[in-house]
């Protein structure tokens, strides 16, 4: 339903999966589990797996923070996409490596929850893709002491809201890692009806 033309294809967007990232993370080692099914769920159905990786003084590129974490580690050809902001679009090759496996829905997967996340699920939809968040297969740490709410509240409240989210010619959903499935060989679309 994607308004991008020509663009049937389903990719597997794991966002920031690096040691500096996730290593306070709410449940961190449930969250690296559930991305590394994800990512053997698409690979076996050969559907297309883009691997975000941030930068910034916090994150020095080549640094053990910036490195992914060592239980996921990206294969040939699977392209590592490098960004400095939120948004895993913005000021990066990502619409071009979609494009190019004509992908015109996402699953987003990865951390965190209230920063890059947020930020590319929101970035993927206005620029026309269909978009799924898997439910269990993001985090986030404490942010408790700038007043955020704890981390199981944020996972579930963006949950809640983008299993609702709606625009026209596009489709957002939510769902778990268990009921995500990729289609035939080939990248063929994964499932994505909305759910909690």
């Amino acid at each position: 339903m994607t308004t991008l033309p020509d663009r049937p294809n389903t990719a597997l967007l794991v966002i920031d999966v690096q040691n500096g990232v996730v290593e306070g993370v709410h449940r961190r080692d449930a969250l690296v589990a559930n991305v590394a099914a994800l990512v053997e769920k698409a690979r076996r159905a050969a559907a297309p797996i883009v691997w975000v990786q941030h930068c910034d003084e916090r994150l020095e590129r080549g640094s053990e923070a910036w490195q992914h974490v060592p239980e996921l580690d990206p294969l040939e050809p699977e392209p590592v996409v490098h960004k400095s902001y939120g948004d895993a679009f913005e000021d990066t090759v990502l619409e071009d490596v979609l494009a190019a496996a004509g992908v015109g829905h996402v699953l987003v997967a990865g951390a965190q929850t209230d920063e890059c996340i947020r930020s590319t699920i929101h970035g993927a939809f206005v620029r026309g893709y269909d978009v799924t968040l898997v439910s269990d297969a993001h985090s986030t740490e404490d942010q408790g002491a700038w007043g955020a709410p704890p981390p199981e509240q944020v996972i579930a409240h963006t949950n809640l809201y983008w299993q609702y989210q709606t625009a026209p010619g596009r489709a957002a959903g939510v769902l778990t890692t268990d009921a995500v499935t990729f289609g035939a060989p080939g990248g063929a679309r994964a499932s994505a009806h909305a759910g909690p």
